[in-house]
């Protein structure tokens, strides 16, 4: 699998590690042209963004597929320093026929993890490539000091390019009532795929990292192999870019506002007419991921619960007149009862109950007169 040249373009641009591309080629770039060995910088999914160093290395790696653009994770590529260091979140190195391709028996690799210096997430991987110079211990050396200068200068970054009045990003996903949820951030309005939309719910669900064996567990009922969320999670962050979509652990990197996160807050804080106002329907009501269902369930039962207790009969016409509440015979039986005795609009809810559930008891007609001496007595 390999990125077309515009993707790579496009990627490399936005990615992190383009801000320490400069430290890399100071302090391998010069020994790899000298020494007739590459150097390599990798996203976190195992994608070599930039692969520089001595000419004819270039030309005899092209045969292996070493290029920029090609994914040398563990899953595609088997056992190799770039992969495997990201598999493994820390520094590898590897030997000539430790490697699990035989096209690759010829060289030796090594490779360190490169991580956000404030959340400790793997952004990348920085690798030297080549023959019996770089299985040493020296060579081992100058890939773990490269990742660690590396993360010395993104951590310095923040402070020299953000001015004081800099705000976190965020973002503000709108989930409720619709089958494809839509993402506003930085000025994008992005209208997500299906699964698009349960993956970022799941995680904005989650609200912190979690990892791919946790998420696949989210999103379905049905094994999920490990390959197929990757490259599920590939695509999704081709779309956010690298500044939403964080990996090992799988995190949005942006505080995000959820629509049915807004209903929850306001059902806790007793504002019952306006969460019922600010619901549209339910969470991604096609969706059968058990993160989206639990979720989609729990909300519309606390609104629900909430609605029947308010007692409110404009509140109770509100939810039996939605699509979701029409056939809620238990709402139409509290409206029933709610409603003044003996008018035609009880009558109506109280029917509407007994045609969906004949169980309910269904309370009695009481007449304008009877009503009349019910109160003349009290």
């Amino acid at each position: 699998m390999r990125r077309t040249p515009e993707e790579l373009a496009a990627w490399r641009g936005s990615h992190p590690l383009a801000a320490a591309l400069p430290l890399f080629r100071e302090l391998l770039g010069a020994g790899a042209a000298d020494d007739g060995h590459l150097f390599a910088v990798g996203d976190a999914d195992g994608t070599l963004l930039w692969v520089e160093g001595d000419g004819a290395a270039l030309r005899r790696a092209e045969s292996m597929h070493f290029v920029e653009g090609a994914v040398w994770s563990e899953a595609q590529a088997g056992t190799n320093a770039p992969g495997t260091a990201l598999e493994l979140a820390r520094p590898v190195q590897i030997v000539t026929g430790e490697h699990y391709n035989s096209v690759v028996h010829d060289w030796s690799c090594a490779a360190a993890p490169v991580r956000d210096p404030d959340t400790g997430r793997v952004l990348g991987v920085v690798d030297l490539t080549g023959g019996a110079s770089i299985a040493t211990p020296p060579a081992f050396a100058a890939v773990r000091a490269a990742a660690l200068a590396a993360q010395a200068e993104l951590a310095r970054r923040p402070a020299a390019l953000l001015g004081p009045d800099a705000r976190a990003p965020s973002a503000r996903l709108t989930a409720l009532g619709r089958d494809s949820a839509v993402l506003e951030t930085d000025g994008r309005l992005l209208r997500l795929s299906p699964r698009h939309s349960e993956i970022v719910a799941a995680l904005a669900l989650a609200g912190h990292g979690v990892s791919g064996e946790r998420l696949a567990v989210d999103l379905s009922e049905r094994e999920v192999p490990p390959s197929t969320l990757r490259a599920e999670m590939t695509r999704l962050r081709a779309a956010l870019g690298p500044a939403l979509l964080g990996s090992r652990p799988y995190a949005l990197l942006c505080t995000v506002h959820t629509d049915f996160g807004e209903v929850a807050d306001l059902l806790a804080a007793g504002r019952v007419a306006e969460a019922l106002a600010r619901y549209p329907g339910p969470l991604l009501p096609r969706s059968d991921a058990p993160v989206v269902v639990e979720q989609r369930r729990a909300l519309e039962q606390q609104l629900r619960g909430a609605v029947l207790a308010a007692g409110d009969p404009v509140l109770l016409r509100r939810w039996v007149g939605a699509e979701w509440g029409a056939a809620d015979a238990g709402a139409w039986l509290t409206l029933a009862h709610r409603l003044p005795g003996g008018s035609a609009q009880r009558a109506a809810a109280a029917a509407r109950a007994r045609a969906l559930d004949s169980r309910l008891t269904v309370p009695p007609q009481v007449t304008p007169r009877a009503a009349w001496l019910q109160r003349s007595h009290s």
